[in-house]
């Protein structure tokens, strides 16, 4: 029987990692097309952090419970929803961008924005990969119309998003150039990249040309920078939003600007579980810590110097 309240970590203001504290919430209620979720681990994004801190999606009350990538079992079903049944394990990263409440014991999700968890996959791998394999994905595919044999350039490669486009761009058959400190270099090639490179010390456009797309995690100078490494016709898409004159520069350069705002897919979902399971895309954990720790784990993230993912692990046997 699923109890009527939960543990969750929440905050009650907008503010630093301490704002985060664990307490107890009621369980919400799966609607119709629904199911609800027994979160055994939970990930940790940096919009989680904006998000509490003030900078992120909008919060209509409080308290609230950040998180949107989770892995779990389904612990009830709506009305209307057919799609899993309890006791299944699912995986996703439901509601985005309208708060989806992930650091939490139980969470309410739209089926639809939901998979399967593969077998051989542990709940923190699968929690670690809904937001930054949608969002590269979406990048990737959806944006940039990536192809085989085309030449692709990860800016920040071994960053959340970065690590994994890496892998989907190499899987889909693409030459992959990396960005990234030097100490980073040997796990970028890991990833399968074909070359890793330091632009803080030679200019960008010394070490990179031609290339097809670009994809860029950090905006600002970073989109400009990219524009100078496209051949014609390449795209530049970036994921920290669409400024004024961006498609206008693009253009003056005789290349393209896209832009990524990730959204839940169940669908890719389920591609990506594929993936998973057969090795072919692996997320770097960082750490994992517990539900206790989830300020913690926002701390480590806003240090500047992750590599890979932080992951909350709900109940000591996730992975």
């Amino acid at each position: 029987m699923t109890p009527a309240v939960m543990r969750a970590a929440a905050f009650d203001a907008f503010g630093g990692p301490d704002t985060l504290r664990v307490r107890d919430l009621p369980v919400p209620v799966p609607g119709e097309g629904e199911v609800l979720v027994r979160v055994h681990a939970a990930g940790v994004n940096a919009i989680d952090r904006a998000t509490r801190a003030g900078r992120g999606v909008g919060v209509e009350r409080f308290p609230a419970v950040p998180g949107w990538d989770v892995s779990g079992t389904v612990a009830a079903t709506g009305p209307g929803a057919r799609r899993f049944t309890e006791g299944d394990a699912v995986f996703g990263m439901p509601r985005f961008p309208a708060l989806a409440g992930g650091y939490a014991e139980y969470a309410v999700a739209p089926e639809t924005e939901l998979a399967r968890k593969p077998d051989a996959v542990g709940h923190v791998a699968a929690a670690s990969l809904p937001m930054v394999g949608l969002t590269a994905w979406q990048t990737l595919f959806e944006h940039g119309g990536l192809r085989p044999g085309q030449r692709v350039l990860v800016s920040g490669a071994a960053g959340g998003v970065g690590h994994i486009a890496v892998q989907l761009a190499v899987d889909a058959g693409a030459e992959v150039i990396g960005t990234a400190s030097p100490a980073h270099h040997d796990f970028v090639r890991s990833l399968g990249a074909h070359q890793a490179v330091d632009y803080r010390t030679v200019p960008l456009q010394k070490e990179v040309a031609d290339v097809d797309l670009a994809v860029d995690p950090m905006g600002g100078p970073e989109f400009y920078r990219l524009l100078d490494v496209l051949r014609p016709g390449g795209i530049v898409v970036t994921l920290k939003g669409e400024e004024a004159d961006h498609r206008q520069t693009a253009r003056a350069h005789g290349v393209r600007a896209g832009f990524t705002y990730v959204h839940p897919d169940g669908p890719v979902l389920e591609r990506l579980a594929a993936l998973l399971a057969a090795g072919s895309v692996r997320p770097e954990i960082q750490r994992v810590l517990r539900l206790e720790e989830a300020a913690e784990a926002h701390a480590l993230g806003e240090d500047g110097h992750a590599r890979g993912r932080i992951v909350l692990d709900l109940d000591g046997a996730a992975s």
